[in-house]
């Protein structure tokens, strides 16, 4: 088995690191933040990820964690590079923590790694790093891009049963190398060019942003012309070339990925001479839809100064605390610029940095008095939310539904005022595979 050394612990390295110690391979982690490096060896895991601290802990013993490099390159066979790229203000990726890497791994390795890139980068990254090695006359260390493809709440699952693993090298030899590392995993290897891999990423998520900003799109047409987003969504879903993922009405996308790397890929394509309009689009219809729901509350209470508005979640997605993008910031700001009183529950996101909004630890506390309730993520526990209890409790039985996520008959005939999104009165239940968040990833 090979030995890893892993850099970043953050939500990438720290679950590419636990599942490969599962492969049965020894890995050290490295990051620069003494807190996170002192809750991990205390056992604790500073991220929510299902299933997560399952796989630490049954591979305590393949895994360490440490803020030394040299720990961490000691006798490794591959050096992960899995630490943050976040945009800067031009939308180009900040790459000062990948080049910190690379600057500090030693010119004197006794073996000869392959240094294995994981974070999002832009293309051509590989090349500048290759020649960043070759400077520093480490021209015997591999390099390979290797893009991951987790999505929060089922990381661990994409991991072990991948759709593909992507692997970009210089030499073939590298390549093998890489592949074999993933013995254990039984899916399709895409080998390609440092270059091609690199784009891969980008382009697979912004892809995916804009099935999401186009089936948005539709939902708008939808509630000026009396269709059923839902309907059309299962009809079109429907065919082979089309497929289903992705086709789900809400309030827009969040999170770490899809906002970053459609700006990174449209900055890239702007910085080569071509102007992206397409991806500048589906940035605009995001941005349009998450304030598309003030307007709905506004039709039902009238302007919004004094009134009581429940957020139901905050994480930009199901099973994570992410807030990173999440529509929920958006919506609640534009609520408070309204005037409006915003309180907000979410099961495990409990951010510090939301000002001037109350935050409570149950459904039924957040909307009791409440003059509409928004479901904003689609948490399992808001299914159940169609009580006679919750109706009475609120000032308004109101429900803006962001997610399509509960049935429109049942909560008009248990007394609420609901509308969702894209969805007439006459609406019939979602499709369950079309409710369902684990098919939206």
């Amino acid at each position: 088995m090979a030995k890893i050394g892993m850099f970043g612990a953050g939500y990438v390295g720290l679950v590419t690191a636990a599942c490969f110690a599962d492969l049965g391979h020894d890995v050290v982690v490295r990051d620069v933040i003494p807190e996170r490096i002192e809750l991990l060896r205390a056992g604790e895991v500073p991220i929510y990820e299902p299933g997560l601290d399952v796989v630490l802990e049954r591979n305590k013993d393949r895994l360490h964690f440490t803020l030394d490099i040299a720990e961490a390159v000691e006798g490794a066979d591959f050096l992960f590079v899995a630490v943050g790229t976040p945009p800067t203000e031009s939308g180009d990726a900040d790459l000062a923590a990948v080049w910190s890497v690379i600057d500090e791994l030693p010119s004197d390795l006794p073996q000869l790694p392959v240094v294995v890139m994981k974070s999002t980068v832009p293309v051509g990254t590989g090349m500048h790093v290759r020649a960043r090695l070759d400077s520093r006359g480490l021209q015997g260390v591999g390099y390979v891009s290797n893009p991951e493809f987790l999505a929060e709440g089922t990381a661990v699952e994409d991991f072990t049963r991948p759709d593909r693993i992507v692997v970009g090298a210089f030499d073939d030899a590298d390549a093998d190398r890489v592949v074999e590392l993933h013995r254990g995993v039984e899916t399709v290897f895409v080998r390609t060019d440092v270059a091609s891999a690199e784009l891969v990423k980008l382009a697979a998520n912004a892809f995916l942003s804009t099935r999401i900003s186009f089936i948005n799109e539709i939902a708008n047409v939808c509630e000026l012309v009396g269709a059923d987003v839902v309907e059309v969504a299962r009809g079109v879903g429907l065919d082979h070339r089309l497929g289903s993922h992705f086709l789900r009405a809400g309030v827009g996308f969040g999170g770490s990925c899809f906002p970053k790397d459609v700006t990174a890929l449209k900055q890239l394509a702007g910085n080569s001479g071509y102007p992206f309009l397409l991806l500048q689009a589906v940035w605009e219809v995001n941005e349009l839809q998450k304030r598309r729901v003030v307007s709905k509350l506004q039709k039902h209470l009238g302007p919004l100064r004094g009134k009581k508005v429940a957020l139901l979640g905050l994480a930009f997605k199901p099973n994570t605390d992410d807030m990173r993008e999440a529509p929920s910031r958006v919506i609640a700001y534009r609520l408070l610029s309204e005037g409006a009183e915003v309180r907000a529950w979410d099961p495990v996101a409990h951010p510090d940095d939301l000002k001037g909004i109350d935050l409570f630890d149950t459904i039924e506390e957040t909307v009791r008095d409440a003059d509409a309730a928004v479901i904003i993520t689609e948490w399992p526990e808001l299914v159940s939310m169609l009580t006679a209890e919750i109706r009475d409790s609120m000032a308004r039985p109101v429900i803006i539904d962001g997610r399509n996520l509960l049935d429109p008959v049942a909560a008009r005939a248990a007394g609420f005022v609901y509308e969702g999104i894209g969805r007439p009165r006459h609406a019939s239940p979602a499709e369950p595979e079309l409710r369902n968040p684990e098919l939206q990833r």
